[in-house]
């Protein structure tokens, strides 16, 4: 889940003590969700009502080699249809469109899901290459997706990692993104940016981002990953009474061998924490102004998502192409094509046409 930039100085003590009451009380609430077991990704439990349950179970993962990574993904409809990626973020994985993806699939589209790099079956080519989770660098993993499997253009939906990435993608390559689906809008950030004091209430939010920034929190990340990413869910979609099922679907993706490393590097190098590699400056430097979005967009939010986000009117000033703002009611939370697959699958529609 995501911060938005805001352009002041951090004060560290009060950062640091904000941070350590808002780790100790959902440590407390963490111990009470329970141990999650994971299960096979091609396991297929019992059907249940699209958003609520497991729903539906995708088939055998394709495996491609795009720039650093073989990528795992899923791929549905006609080859031949308007291409879509959809794109999950932490603490979820591809079956965060599982309801999704046929909605599409049978209205056309060649619909293109990929695990985000230290999720399920996507793995780095190299051992040399830095575990690095910085914006730039899986924006340009889809860009290297999209070649591989010679996508010129897609639309581009997402949310919490993935919004932000089809922000970064819409920013730097407008020319590959036909148009974007964004939840909670505009995403893109800098560890500068990110400096700024918040109240309160936003700081309890992330308290997440300031226990990995602490070496026990990559221990302990890493020791209680299910139970950790199930609290998350509870904490970010307060009324979503998904089943374990559906959680322990999910979990298994946590065992790539990579993804504490990989989360713990984003959420430090937001804060300005862990450093990126210097061969993303450039263009870190370019999403560092905050440009707006030029391509058309609809942005999404659910009326009950627990996470940290801004009110709509704080970013509409930067989407300058044709624009949309969606507020999805009925208890929708943070992961919204999972809980409301209709209503993202339609926006997806909608703004691929316009």
């Amino acid at each position: 889940m995501d911060k938005i930039d805001q352009p002041e100085t951090v004060n560290h003590d009060r950062r640091h003590f904000v941070g350590s009451a808002a780790m100790t009380i959902a440590a407390a609430q963490l111990a009470m969700i329970g141990t999650a077991s994971a299960q096979s990704e091609n396991e297929m439990p019992g059907e249940m009502p699209p958003g609520r349950g497991a729903g539906k179970s995708f088939g055998p993962l394709k495996q491609i080699n795009a720039g650093l990574l073989n990528v795992g993904y899923v791929e549905v409809g006609p080859a031949s249809g308007p291409a879509v990626i959809l794109l999950h973020g932490w603490p979820y994985d591809i079956h965060s469109f599982a309801d999704v993806a046929p909605i599409l699939s049978q209205a056309g589209y060649r619909v293109i899901i990929p695990h985000l790099r230290g999720y399920g079956t996507t793995s780095f080519l190299s051992n040399a290459t830095m575990r690095n989770a910085q914006q730039t660098a899986v924006a340009l993993d889809i860009i290297a997706l999209m070649d591989a499997l010679k996508v010129q253009t897609a639309t581009v939906a997402g949310f919490d990692w993935g919004a932000r990435t089809a922000d970064v993608m819409a920013t730097l390559w407008p020319e590959r993104c036909k148009a974007i689906v964004s939840v909670s809008g505009y995403l893109i950030s800098t560890p500068a940016g990110n400096q700024v004091p918040v109240p309160a209430e936003p700081a309890f939010l992330f308290w997440y981002q300031y226990y990995f920034a602490t070496p026990v929190g990559k221990v302990g990340y890493a020791k209680y990953v299910d139970q950790f990413n199930k609290f998350i869910w509870h904490q970010a979609s307060p009324k979503w009474n998904f089943d374990d099922a559906t959680y322990n679907r999910t979990a298994a993706s946590f065992n790539n061998r990579d993804h504490v490393d990989i989360v713990i590097h984003d959420y430090r190098w937001r804060l300005g924490l862990a450093d990126g590699e210097r061969k993303y400056d450039d263009l870190e430097k370019r999403l560092a102004t905050l440009p707006p979005i030029t391509v058309p967009t609809i942005t999404m939010e659910g009326d009950a998502n627990g996470a940290a986000h801004p009110p709509s009117t704080a970013y509409r000033a930067k989407f300058s192409g044709k624009y949309e703002y969606r507020l999805i009611t009925r208890g929708i939370g943070h992961n919204m094509p999972q809980e409301a697959p209709q209503d993202f699958a339609k926006a997806v529609i909608d703004v691929s046409k316009a």
